[in-house]
């Protein structure tokens, strides 16, 4: 038993390195591997937009009935693995597709709108199996802390890999092939081959409790989802909070933060890398330790320390963003660190988080005799998805509102006349230079206030609601844990 729990404590967490790089590329790149790489009037662009957040809305509303049909799966490999199988080779083809098309104008605005709902449709299917798995690995709350802690740092490890990669070698001078188009093609091929790899850990090496109720499945329906979700005021509150959260906390990654480096400091993806290796770097230190520092430190207590490191670190962010001359790299470094410091204190709050929404489970079994736990913690991706609606909406919107397409597109052209070797990627990069040149200071300080301001007021507010609204701290998590044990005694 105890052989088999230290083997789930590895072969879990490793699954999902593979998943994280699939999301980070598709998720967090296929707007700039849009704008660069397509020739977009500001209707295509909405259009794109409007696209993304259906699917993403429509993405979230399917995560509950996704749960729900996980419930209800009998198999004799349990109700998670086959939907983990189904699920992350699905992904991979459609990932791979997105990036190995040479289509412009309205003609790639169909298939994007084809590719995105096919993708919001096939990682549903083994993220909520996934995550699921948590609550069926153990129920002790150190234990829990343990797998939800190590399964994001090596989720973390794989986002990271893809981030720092990616625009290393899709801009710059160390583009693979000589242009974006071709670079992200090649990226996509090796990530979506390896992400299903990676995945073969969880899925052969993870015994998970396999409790199958006798009697009749219950049907899929909408009306156990929501009455699973109201149900549960501690799941409502928790909902809520994560989503504000997550919204801020995704503004940077989601296409801000690049374009902003790009403009104020050149197109090098070196640079965005380095940015994004010192901003992720104290997130590792921080989930190897947020086991020891949760026996330790109370989570309410812990948050309010979180959020003071967040803000010093966004305002090192932005004061000298605004006063510091553009390209100074001591301007640049003043960011680095301060978005370290902010993504530090908000991954911080991402991990307490997910503990929250999970110990609900917990507390639905204390109320109705009923766990639910793969509808409920599919609370959590539907969450982050609607949060990356939003994301999407805050970054498009700033990009019309700023004038960031008028630049984007010269730099496509380039791109595409490289790629058909029409220039040299040295004329490709000297033209490109010529046309940051052009960005208007404002335009990026723009940039740079949506990408500081808006998250750090959006931490503060889930701050102050997590502290007023959710009551699910340790003492009385532990004090429900003690009464189901009683209940069961007596069973």
């Amino acid at each position: 038993m105890e052989a088999q729990k230290r083997k789930n404590l590895w072969y879990f967490p490793l699954g999902t390195v593979g998943r994280d790089m699939i999301y980070a590329l598709f998720i967090n790149f296929i707007l700039t591997y849009i704008l660069f790489t397509r020739q977009l009037t500001a209707a295509q662009l909405s259009a794109i937009t409007a696209v993304m957040v259906a699917a993403r809305v429509f993405d979230a509303l399917n995560d509950p009935v996704m749960g729900n049909i996980i419930e209800r799966t009998r198999s004799r490999f349990g109700k998670f693995k086959p939907w983990l199988v189904i699920g992350i080779l699905a992904t991979s083809v459609v990932v791979y597709l997105a990036f190995h098309t040479d289509l412009q104008g309205w003609a790639f605005v169909w298939f994007f709108a084809i590719i995105y709902l096919g993708y919001s449709i096939t990682y549903t299917m083994h993220d909520i199996a996934y995550w699921g798995m948590v609550a069926a690995l153990s129920s002790d709350a150190d234990e829990r802390n343990r797998f939800t802690s190590r399964a994001s740092l090596f989720a973390g490890i794989g986002g990271t890999l893809a981030s720092v990669l990616i625009p290393m070698f899709t801009t710059g001078s160390m583009t693979i092939g000589g242009s974006a188009g071709v670079a992200f093609g090649r990226i996509a091929l090796v990530v979506c081959i390896l992400s299903p790899l990676f995945l073969c850990f969880t899925i052969f090496g993870v015994k998970e409790r396999r409790a199958r109720p006798s009697g009749v499945v219950p049907p899929v329906g909408l009306r156990k989802i929501v009455s699973t979700i109201t149900g549960n005021d501690q799941l409502r509150w928790i909902a809520l909070i994560f989503l504000i959260q997550q919204v801020g906390n995704g503004i940077v990654v989601g296409g801000l933060g690049s374009t902003y480096i790009y403009f104020e400091f050149g197109y090098n993806g070196g640079l965005y890398s380095l940015f994004t290796i010192v901003g992720m770097s104290a997130t590792a230190f921080l989930m190897m330790g947020y086991p020891a520092i949760s026996r330790r430190v109370p989570r309410k207590k812990l948050m309010g320390q979180m959020a003071i490191i967040s803000t010093a670190g966004y305002v090192l962010m932005l004061v000298p963003g605004l006063l510091m001359p553009a390209g100074n790299m001591g301007k640049y470094w003043c960011v680095v660190i301060g978005y370290m410091l902010s993504n530090f204190g908000q991954y911080c709050y991402y991990l307490i988080m997910m503990i929250s929404i999970i110990n609900t489970v917990e507390y639905n079994e204390y109320l109705h005799g009923v766990r639910d736990e793969a509808i409920i913690t599919s609370l959590r991706p539907f969450l982050t998805k609607m949060a990356s609606a939003l994301i999407v909406v805050i970054t498009s919107g700033s990009y019309l509102l700023f004038g960031v397409t008028a630049y984007t597109n010269r730099i496509s052209e380039l791109e595409s006349r490289a790629a058909a070797h029409a220039i040299t990627e040295a004329e490709k990069l000297d033209a490109i230079g010529l046309v940051i040149g052009g960005v208007e200071q404002g335009q990026a300080n723009g940039l740079l206030l949506c990408m500081t301001v808006l998250p750090c007021v959006l931490m503060l507010i889930s701050y102050f609601l997590y502290q007023k609204r959710y009551r699910l701290d340790e003492p009385e998590y532990d004090r429900i844990c003690a009464q189901l044990a009683a209940r069961g005694a007596d069973a």
